[in-house]
């Protein structure tokens, strides 16, 4: 018993133009000369939700505010 198989047409490629890259790496740069580590931690969901919340409705992302707490904190040096 033989069992045929179909396959679609093949997706074409849809390949970005370089000014769309460079556009992209432009809103991604930073002034910061430093590199970035990523940290991850754990926080109850309430907490969470009432961070997303107030950042939400202030237009900003929740890593920005976090970073700007740490630097508050712990100073830029």
């Amino acid at each position: 018993m033989n069992k045929k198989v179909s396959f679609g047409v093949r997706p074409s490629v849809t390949r970005t133009s370089e000014l769309d890259a460079e556009a992209w790496v432009a809103d991604r740069a930073t002034d910061e000369r430093e590199p970035m580590k990523r940290l991850t931690i754990d926080i109850p969901a309430h907490l969470h939700r009432a961070i997303k919340t107030q950042c939400a409705s202030r237009g900003t992302k929740i890593a920005d505010e976090l970073r700007e707490l740490l630097l508050q904190k712990y100073g830029k040096s």
